[in-house]
């Protein structure tokens, strides 16, 4: 046992490189390759869209806009990382110096690797712009949402070079060094094949995790609005990505800048830093919206009262065709009367009920010849045979009750 670990002891720690890079499914017309580097590409998108979508819907924006947003924003991203991709390496496409010896063939087989961060956020933003607007809400809040789970798609995605043995540093002496297969068409020439190289993969993984517990914890203390999380995400990736890519011996277009050649990532990144840091501090000393929501002015969500659910509820006549014949008997009781009247108390918009009312009054009141007013009856108390002083006191008395006014107790 302890000649075992003597010979781990002194054995170099080292990363291996996986000798599996995908699997091939049969199909009757042949097989399909699954490359392992794309099945990390689709989980850092799944694993993305999962955080985003908890951090969307506390903004309580509309259900299933972010998948309206998605399906246009991801595929805008992809082939805007494949063109950023080729545009920066484009040896093996159109060969060194653009001479016409590459394979315009490889463009599209992003299997093989190649994707542009920058290119995938510069038309993925485009693609979510006009998800955005299809849905109603602002582009800026979504892109603070989303900021989080960008970077998480980035980190598990950036595994997918690992399985493809691609865009690793130089030569280590770490204990964590990574091991290349020499036969790989990746390692470099004239290098002996125990060299250990800069896991730059790792380095930029771990970098983007610390990352989005940095964004989460920094949003929940101050809120950030207006786009400013999502720049505060270029702030912190570019940060890393300056000594990240500096490590990196793969080839890449050269540029040179002030005296100073180097990678065109490495400028991309300084360049966008100062623009991200700039856009930051302008958009902090600006302050917080009033009011803060998600949605583009004019596409707010309606609220719903409680009048609008239940419109009878409060109105001043509500309920008054409800009254039935048992509300005016005991009102003529009440008033000593033995005369039933039948009038159902109405609006002031001149509904009325010609059945019952006009019946009684005709049969009591047969000698004024029309329809008496329990108004005026009261007004003129003489008027018409004395035997019908009762029916007019009680029409009054009636009316009182009931609480019309002069209007609504009017009769047509």
């Amino acid at each position: 046992m302890q000649s075992l670990l003597h010979v781990a002891a002194m054995a170099p720690m080292s990363i291996p490189s996986p000798s599996w890079s995908g699997f091939d499914i049969p199909l009757p017309w042949g097989t399909l390759r699954i490359h392992a580097y794309a099945l990390c590409i689709l989980l850092g998108i799944v694993v993305g869209l999962w955080l985003t979508a908890v951090r969307w819907k506390r903004r309580g924006t509309p259900e299933g806009s972010l998948w309206d947003i998605a399906i246009w924003a991801i595929p805008f991203g992809i082939v805007g990382g494949r063109l950023y991709h080729v545009i920066s390496s484009p040896d093996a496409y159109f060969g060194p110096g653009f001479n016409g010896t590459g394979d315009l063939s490889l463009i599209p087989q992003i299997w093989r690797g190649g994707l542009g961060i920058w290119g995938a956020v510069v038309l993925g933003v485009v693609g979510a712009w006009l998800g955005c607007r299809r849905s109603g809400v602002k582009l800026t809040a979504f892109l603070d949402a989303a900021a989080p789970g960008l970077l998480l798609a980035q980190a598990i995605g950036r595994w997918g070079n690992w399985f493809n043995q691609e865009l690793f540093g130089g030569p280590t002496t770490l204990p964590w060094g990574l091991q290349i297969d020499p036969n790989s068409p990746n390692f470099p020439a004239g290098m002996p094949s125990d060299t250990l190289f800069h896991p730059t993969f790792l380095y930029e993984s771990l970098w983007n995790i610390i990352g989005v517990v940095v964004l989460l914890v920094l949003d929940r203390r101050f809120h950030f609005r207006r786009g400013r999380l999502f720049w505060l995400y270029a702030i912190y990736y570019t940060l890393g990505r300056v000594w990240i890519e500096a490590l990196r011996i793969d080839d890449a277009e050269q540029i040179n800048l002030f005296g100073i050649t180097t990678r065109l990532n490495v400028w991309t990144s300084i360049f966008v830093f100062i623009a991200a840091l700039i856009i930051f501090i302008a958009l902090s000393l600006r302050g917080r919206p009033e009011p803060d929501t998600a949605y583009l002015p004019g596409r707010e969500p309606v609220a719903v009262t409680a009048e609008e659910d239940e419109p009878a509820v409060g109105h001043p006549h509500a309920g008054d065709d409800e009254r039935t014949a048992d509300d005016d008997t005991a009102a003529a009781r009440e008033a000593d009367s033995p005369i039933v009247t039948d009038t159902k108390s109405h609006d002031a918009d001149g509904s009325v009920s010609d059945t019952g009312a006009h019946g009684n009054l005709r049969n009591n009141q047969s000698d004024l010849g029309h329809t008496a007013e329990p108004t005026e009856t009261a007004e003129e108390p003489h008027a018409g045979v004395t035997s019908d002083s009762g029916s007019a006191s009680t029409e009054t008395t009636a009316s009182s009750v009931l609480g019309s006014g002069p209007e609504a107790g009017r009769t047509k």
